[in-house]
């Protein structure tokens, strides 16, 4: 399957399930999907070899009538499924995020039913969708659980509360659990005071210098992590 037939099945199933007896105006989520899109094949800058950066946040400008609808419809749920299918085209081009995609919804009073118009940006963050599985010295890759995240920044916080940069859905994690921090000496994973710990390799630890393929461990949740750099390469 495509990466526009993944787009527009997941939009369809988004409305078929939630939103399609509500949905009387011209305007089709496909369209935003196709627009987002689009947006970012038109913005990218190669920023070097092999890593062309796109936008990463995008704001849906829609008319009042077809505004209020997407409210009753579940905004959140609709920008789910556009940052799911922004992240795919990612994938598929080999583009990068330079921090967490996001998609909101805005109202434009100049706008008429049917018609809407996609504002972009690039904004950095300590994470990003990893959209390549190339990892750096400079920009690792992290593996939690099945998801992948590109280190944007150079320090990143994992945890179970919102002020987390990686936010985790573990009863075992504290609000701040994990401290990822990128140096000119290597890559530091640091314990911030957690209540069960941190494990490196199954040894518990309050703070270790990761090397490529290290396994981390907090409550229930395993954390891969990768360099592309051998254990001793200290170019």
């Amino acid at each position: 399957m495509g990466v526009l037939d993944r787009f527009e099945k997941g939009v369809e199933r988004v409305v078929n399930n939630a939103f399609a007896k509500a949905f009387r105006s011209e305007l089709k989520p496909v369209e935003i999907a196709s627009a987002i899109r689009r947006d970012m094949d038109e913005r990218t800058a190669a920023l070097s070899r092999g890593r062309t950066v796109v936008p990463n946040t995008f704001t849906v400008e829609l008319a009042r009538k077809d505004y209020e609808q997407m409210l009753d419809w579940g905004e959140e749920a609709m920008a789910e499924e556009m940052i799911t299918a922004a992240t795919d085209h990612a994938t598929s081009q080999h583009y990068v995020f330079v921090g967490p995609v996001d998609v909101q919804f805005d109202e434009a009073e100049d706008l008429e039913p049917g018609r809407f118009r996609v504002r972009s940006s690039s904004k950095r963050g300590a994470v990003a969708p990893a959209t390549t599985d190339q990892p750096s010295r400079r920009h690792p890759i992290l593996d939690i659980d099945g998801q992948r995240y590109l280190l944007t920044g150079p320090v990143t916080v994992i945890g179970r509360g919102s002020e987390a940069d990686i936010i985790v859905d573990d009863t075992g994690v504290s609000r701040r659990h994990l401290e990822i921090r990128i140096t000119a000496d290597g890559v530091v994973a640091t314990d911030l005071g957690s209540t069960n710990g941190t494990y490196v390799e199954g040894h518990h630890t309050d703070a270790a210098t990761l090397v490529d393929g290290n396994t981390l461990t907090i409550g229930r949740t395993r954390i891969m992590f990768w360099s592309g750099v051998p254990e001793g390469d200290t170019r």
